[in-house]
């Protein structure tokens, strides 16, 4: 997500950063604004009414951050399975916390953190991933630029019982995707931006996952290869059923996207809706999606 430390937010422009720019006000005053629209009794079971089903995912009451420092706060998530959803906020609202805390990343000092029905609140980032199959694609620039395409591929499937088998499974991403299996012996560090960000998704998904944790999908990608991997994402949600969490900077295209939409504020949620709901919200367009 954007550098926390940044201090100023362009209210009119669309997405947090592109666009026509009106006013630029600064993140304190967009946080008190969205804190002040803050739905009155959003509650758990407001937020399940927005799933499809009984959430997969399920967060209740999750009080989490880094050393003895608390970023989220009392915050609840509820998301069915097949379905996305995509949080957006200020800076410094806990946004990647959120993603963070569900893949193992962040110290919990209370609540819980259930995939699936199972309670995987205690478990690191390892058997988060083998064992509720939860895949957390990272921002940008995680690839490893000296190994090929496929290496990096073999690398997504660490975890598994043998080399033989994460080079199947590679096999498997490769056929999917001609695209990398067009270039399986090139450097990674030669792809562009949207290839790297296809290994990036493509990795994730070795270990066949049936979560994936989004961070910012679309951070600096030209607008045609933003297309093509929310194109992607699509896919893996409503061809391959895929629960989809993400945190998206560019908040319109986010929202367009994803069926639920959280409005997130000092470590909680503030407003949750449909993605067009949200989309519809006049002060949701004037903080954050530059109408």
């Amino acid at each position: 997500m954007p550098d926390d430390s940044e201090s100023t937010h362009k209210a009119h422009s669309r997405g947090y950063h592109s666009g026509g720019v009106e006013t630029v006000i600064s993140v304190d005053d967009v946080t008190r604004q969205a804190a002040a629209m803050a739905q009155a009794g959003l509650d758990a079971e407001q937020l399940t009414a927005l799933c499809e089903a009984a959430p997969y995912v399920d967060i209740t009451g999750l009080r989490a951050g880094y050393g003895k420092m608390e970023i989220l706060h009392d915050l609840d998530l509820k998301v069915s399975k097949g379905q996305s959803l995509c949080l957006i906020g200020p800076n410094g609202a806990g946004k990647s916390t959120v993603l963070h805390s569900i893949f193992g990343f962040t110290n919990i000092f209370a609540g819980s953190i259930r995939v699936g029905g199972q309670d995987i609140t205690a478990l690191d980032s390892n058997d988060k991933l083998k064992r509720a199959g939860i895949a957390y694609i990272l921002q940008d620039k995680s690839v490893f630029p000296g190994m090929t395409v496929e290496e990096n591929l073999w690398m997504g499937g660490y975890l598994m019982e043998s080399t033989a088998e994460a080079r199947e499974a590679s096999e498997q991403i490769l056929k999917k995707y001609p695209r990398l299996s067009q270039r399986r012996k090139h450097p990674a560090g030669v792809l562009s931006g949207g290839e790297r960000r296809l290994l990036e998704i493509s990795r994730a998904l070795v270990m066949g996952p049936e979560v994936l944790l989004v961070d910012e999908p679309s951070i600096g990608l030209e607008p045609r290869f933003i297309d093509m991997v929310f194109g992607i994402l699509d896919e893996l949600q409503h061809q391959e059923g895929k629960t989809i969490v993400m945190v998206e900077q560019n908040a319109k295209r986010g929202l367009e996207f994803a069926d639920i939409g959280y409005v997130m504020v000092s470590g909680n949620i503030a407003i949750a809706g449909s993605g067009n709901e949200l989309l519809e919200n006049p002060d949701v367009g004037r903080l954050f999606l530059g109408g």
